[in-house]
């Protein structure tokens, strides 16, 4: 290693000490003298001393968000285990932690980075795919994104634009969601600088300009401020702070008006260091004192001490009128307050047992919905994900007076989806604050909210756009999902049943046919109009028959069963009359049945269609019963030649098993794998922590399927593999 990074290390190490023992520095530096000479590290696509970067990140790491042991240790070592230098196992014992996850997590989020400085639209479910396993796993990439930023003069333009778009999209957020607002806004005006860099270096500059006059306007808000504050008798410091450049341009923008019209440009913050019992009430005492002396605007009382933020972020804030009539934020918080708020969620994890958890959990739980949800595309995708990054909420209550947090614009049906997805689904309205009130109504902080319902509602398309949260979004599709499915059998089994009364022979492909010409895109759609009376049945049928005519007289000649004679089919002998299917078969026309779809090795019959022509099914076809008893006359026995001769044959697998994040590319991954089998297509659909799906894929024979069938039986998650 060279100087600069000696030095970094042991200026870490001095002020970190008790992060390692004597021994596992030895340890560490033993593994950073042996490999990092000889690998190259690249955090990012930035130029730079690789290990003094990881250094720089494993400092914001500790000192601006407060992560331990396993943190910097996976930072630090990462890439060995990725290079195969040391095992995560090894890891774990050399250094009694455990890092596998996280390391894990910074290897997928690096492998989506290594091609560009900013993440693509298509692997942005990827990269939060990487986040769920671990929230550590996003402290760090945003530790990352930070130093990057901080060093983002060393990069072309391209890139600079590329990566500041992407922090102010998507990691500023995330820092804000994580209760990380120093680390938040510093992004923020980060990114501002290279994205619209006149803007932001106007605003820095009246900052600059105006600096000596607000000092000591805050100097003067706080003088006499401090003196009254002593009569509460415990120890406290009065911060006084400029809002960020990004915060103010955003005012211009919300506001319209230019920068000298901006007020509010400071906030005071009074902090107390009190012991635990006495914090609310030393923080509302302060709130009394700051409120007599300067006029408060009661619109802008913010109180997250007694209903902290999910982020677990705490402060009382409240905008008053400071001297010349001007206004000032003011927030009051005590120190294990403060820490929290300048480090997030890492610092609760330290004061965890004393406050109650965070909803931090619940949120990560609901980007888990999210991501597994397949009927998002990427773009929708996104757009759900920053629903829910952003945290300005509205509590509400139940009738018994538990509480519960919804994003800003939730309507009752939201509220309802999130108390139970049965009751989401039967909900017909609420009572709020005792008054009736439909299901798309917005609700506000401290609604006390009764869900009515009715056992015949049931979800419609229309819902969709009266939720906003992730969570109502995902069970609606699923409950729409079920519904359609049930339409569909429902229609088919009528469709079945009566062409029986009618003594009409049913083929799917016909069917399917009938389908497109009623103008259906596939036959469940016409299914689905069956079962809910907007197609006649007897529409069907004469559609149906309609086409099955057309078949017949488009033949130029009509065989019936009694007149056909196979000319020279092969025998097995000359007393057992036995069709060879796959040998050069002349004048003899043989087509494999679209109903069961048999392939090579399967034990299969000849069935004589009216055309002259022979249908080749399998023994256990659905329909082989009613073919055998109602025209056993047509039936011949039939059997396949010696080899598949290469040929690829369509089967349609039906897989079910556990909804879990990745079981469905497990298996389009191992069925890639496989010599001499294809993947045709694929359809998932899940259902109560379910899937069930069917798998289209291209096999040589019944030997090459069962193998097939066994390895995805292996799969973790998968409970069952059939052919449909």
């Amino acid at each position: 290693m060279n100087s600069t990074v000696k030095q970094t290390y042991r200026e870490l190490i001095r002020s970190h000490g008790s992060l390692l023992t004597p021994g596992e520095r030895q340890e560490l530096r033993k593994l950073l003298a042996q490999h990092y000479d000889s690998i190259q590290v690249q955090p990012s696509t930035l130029p730079g001393d690789s290990i003094n970067d990881r250094l720089q990140i494993v400092r914001i790491v500790t000192d601006e968000i407060g992560l331990g042991k396993p943190a910097v240790l996976s930072v630090m070592l990462h890439d060995l285990v990725e290079q195969g230098k040391i095992a995560t196992e090894e890891i774990d014992q050399r250094f009694n932690t455990s890092v596998g996850s996280i390391i894990n997590g910074l290897s997928q989020v690096e492998k989506l980075y290594r091609h560009n400085a900013a993440i693509e639209t298509e692997n942005f479910r990827k990269l939060l795919l990487s986040f769920a396993e671990d929230v550590r796993v996003i402290l760090i990439i945003v530790a990352e994104r930070l130093y990057i930023m901080r060093q983002l003069d060393r990069a072309d333009e391209e890139t600079r634009q590329g990566i500041a778009r992407e922090c102010a999209f998507l990691y500023a957020p995330l820092a804000h969601r994580m209760g990380l607002y120093a680390i938040k806004s510093e992004l923020e005006d980060l990114s501002l600088k290279y994205t619209n860099r006149e803007i932001y270096k106007e605003i820095a500059h009246k900052l600059n300009e105006t600096k000596r006059s607000r000092d000591k306007y805050i100097a003067e808000f706080i003088a006499p401020l401090k003196e009254k504050l002593k009569v509460i008798g415990a120890d406290f410091e009065i911060k006084g702070r400029t809002k960020s450049i990004h915060s103010i341009y955003s005012k211009i923008k919300k506001q319209n008006t230019p920068f000298e019209n901006i007020y509010d440009l400071f906030a005071i913050r009074i902090i107390f260091n009190v012991p635990l019992e006495r914090e609310k009430a030393v923080c509302w005492q302060a709130y009394s004192i700051v409120t007599d002396m300067y006029q408060p605007n009661p619109k802008r009382l913010r109180d997250w001490i007694s209903i902290p933020k999910s982020n677990g972020y705490e402060s009382l804030h409240t905008t008053v009128i400071g001297p010349e009539g001007k206004w000032v934020e003011v927030q009051i918080r005590t120190a294990r307050m403060d820490e929290v708020a300048e480090k997030g969620l890492a610092a609760h994890w330290k004061y965890k047992g004393i406050k109650s958890e965070t909803g931090m959990d619940e949120w990560l739980k609901s980007i888990r919905e999210i991501l597994e949800n397949p009927e998002l595309n990427a773009i929708d995708f996104m757009d759900e994900f920053k629903l829910n990054l952003y945290d300005k909420e509205v509590f509400v209550f139940t009738p018994n007076g538990d509480l519960h947090k919804l994003p800003k614009g939730a309507t009752v049906l939201d509220f309802a989806f999130s108390i139970h997805s049965e009751l989401g689904c039967k909900c017909v309205g609420a009572k709020v604050n005792g008054r009736n009130v439909p299901i798309k109504h917005e609700l506000n902080n401290g609604d006390q909210v009764e869900i009515l319902t009715s056992p015949t509602q049931k979800p419609n398309p229309s819902w969709l756009q009266i939720v906003s949260t992730s969570k109502a979004k995902t069970k609606i599709r699923q409950a729409l999902k079920e519904v359609e499915y049930k339409d569909a059998e429902i229609g088919r089994e009528t469709i079945i049943r009566r062409f029986k009364n009618w003594k009409i022979e049913l083929d799917d492909g016909n069917l399917s046919r009938m389908a497109k010409k009623l103008g259906y895109k596939t036959v469940s759609d016409l299914y689905q109009d069956v079962a809910s009376g907007k197609l006649d049945i007897h529409t069907v049928r004469d559609a149906y028959v309609a086409i099955d005519k057309r078949d017949q007289n488009t033949e130029q000649e009509a065989k019936s069963a009694e007149l056909f004679t196979a000319k020279e089919p092969e025998f097995v002998d000359a007393k057992e009359d036995v069709l060879i299917i796959g040998q050069d078969l002349k004048n003899v026309d043989f087509k494999l049945a679209k109903c069961c779809n048999p392939i090579y090795g399967d034990e299969v019959f000849g069935f004589i269609s009216i055309n002259g022509g022979i249908k080749i099914h399998r023994k256990d076809c659905p329909n082989a019963p009613q073919m055998i008893s109602r025209f056993g006359y047509r039936i011949i026995k039939a059997r396949w030649s010696g080899k598949s001769a290469g040929s690829l044959y369509p089967i349609t697998l039906r897989i079910v098993g556990h909804d879990d994040i990745g079981i469905v590319a497990n298996i389009t991954s191992l069925i890639s794998k496989e010599k001499d089998i294809l993947l045709r297509s694929i359809s998932i659909d899940s259902n109560a922590g379910l899937f069930q799906g069917n798998i289209t894929i291209m096999v040589n024979d019944t030997k090459a399927l069962e193998a097939i069938c066994k390895k995805i039986k292996l799969i973790k998650g998968v409970k069952n593999v059939s052919r449909v």
